[in-house]
């Protein structure tokens, strides 16, 4: 896995779990909706780049 998409997907994960905590705590469900989306592409996109180191050995 490349580092930028790395840390890419890392971020994505991390502001998803942020948004989410914020979401429960103020009692948005929208909020924690759009963490949860954002965790899953986190996610998606890491999957995507270990399927791809897998294909280069």
């Amino acid at each position: 896995m490349s580092a930028d998409e790395k840390t890419q997907a890392k971020t994505e994960q991390a502001k998803g779990k942020v948004k989410e905590a914020a979401g429960r705590v103020v009692g948005n469900e929208s909020l924690t909706a759009e963490g949860r989306a954002e965790q899953a592409k986190g996610d998606a996109r890491q999957a995507k780049e270990n399927v791809k180191d897998a294909f280069k050995r």
